[in-house]
């Protein structure tokens, strides 16, 4: 379980396609917190530490990304340098700062616009139809990982804004039109859809 706060922005050090693919991510995380078989959100995406160290290049653990993964996100478009939002599980007695995410990434959102806003930046993303439903103007939404609240919802197009920090902690900085976003819609709104349609 995981908040959408980002900690650290890793880097794509190594691919290397076998049964899944193992991927080698960059980090200021200490390798001796982080156990074998722990939990991190990479770009919103729920991956298990299967290795760890250190080296001349600093800090780095292993993931194995599933083929289910890699049609469910955009860790296929992922290559050797790119900067990747992390969040390590959330802790009994942590901070939740942004909202309940789960890092099970629903689909995959598109950028189709962004201008400045006074200080801020106005993100517009088209998404999958089937998700639309899920998407609520104030509600919250994890983008690449990061918590947060959608401004206004027309058809299979939402608005979100991002202020300077987060460009500054998070990948977010980087993000251009056309980009693919991993998007997981907030599990209240996924179970109270459940629930209508048990109802009806």
């Amino acid at each position: 379980m995981f908040t959408g706060i980002v900690t650290d922005i890793g880097s794509v050090r190594a691919l290397d396609p076998r049964g899944d693919l193992r991927v080698r991510i960059g980090t200021t995380y200490d390798p001796a917190g982080l156990d074998l078989g722990a939990s991190v959100a990479c770009d919103g995406c729920c991956l298990t530490v299967v290795d760890r160290g250190r080296d001349g290049a600093g800090a780095w653990f292993d993931v194995d990304v599933s083929a289910e993964s890699l049609s469910k996100t955009r860790l296929g478009e992922w290559a050797e340098g790119t900067r990747v939002n992390l969040e390590r599980a959330l802790k009994v007695g942590d901070e939740l700062g942004g909202h309940i995410v789960s890092g099970h990434v629903d689909g995959v959102a598109r950028i189709v616009s962004i201008r400045d806003e006074g200080d801020s930046t106005r993100l517009t993303f088209d998404i999958p139809g089937g998700l639309a439903r899920f998407i609520a103007p104030k509600g919250s939404v994890a983008l690449n990982g990061t918590s947060l609240t959608v401004n206004e919802v027309e058809g299979t197009r939402f608005g979100i804004n991002l202020i300077p920090h987060t460009q500054q902690v998070t990948t977010w900085g980087d993000a251009a039109e056309g980009d693919p976003v991993n998007l997981e819609v907030d599990t209240v709104a996924r179970y109270v859809a459940r629930l209508r349609d048990c109802d009806g």
